[in-house]
């Protein structure tokens, strides 16, 4: 499947958790991804263990302590974090998962990919969400250009 094809059925989801938000430092990708799904009518649950709160809404543990399951998560943990998400996303019989890929290191994990496939989730490993959530801002913009010219997001979504 094609990144945009696998972004458009990701972001068709409405209720969608963010794992990995920061009660510390709003400007996280985390976070800013967090704001972007609020704001493009999307239900979203933060979730961290070592928080309460974040961006004034309440914060999950994980992904089991939610109010209500989410259709999708997008993960935003450090990638030795990213197979425990992908436990419990296979344990709750959530669909979508997105592991988030920007400038630093990023969550993909090759072994959390593989369970995500073996399993039938779609997955994609790499990229970000703000490429794809309209409207989409003129720096996403040139990342998701780049990404397509260089080949960086090609055979990431499945």
């Amino acid at each position: 499947m094609k990144l945009a094809e696998a972004a458009e059925a990701f972001l068709a989801c409405k209720k969608i958790a963010v794992a990995g938000v920061s009660s510390e430092d709003a400007d996280q990708p985390a976070n800013l991804i967090y704001r972007k799904l609020r704001e493009t009518d999307h239900r979203v649950f933060a979730t961290n263990p070592k928080t309460d709160t974040v961006e004034g809404d309440p914060c999950y543990p994980n992904l089991s302590a939610l109010p209500e399951k989410p259709e999708a998560v997008v993960i935003l943990t450090h990638a030795d974090v990213t197979p425990k998400v992908v436990e419990e996303c296979v344990a709750l019989n959530i669909q979508y998962v997105w592991m988030h890929h920007g400038m630093g290191p990023g969550s993909v994990n090759s072994e959390a990919a593989r369970i995500c496939r073996d399993k039938g989730i779609h997955v994609i490993a790499g990229a970000c969400p703000m490429m794809f959530c309209k409207p989409v801002d003129p720096v996403h913009r040139c990342f998701r250009w780049f990404g397509k010219v260089t080949g960086r997001h090609k055979n990431i979504a499945a």
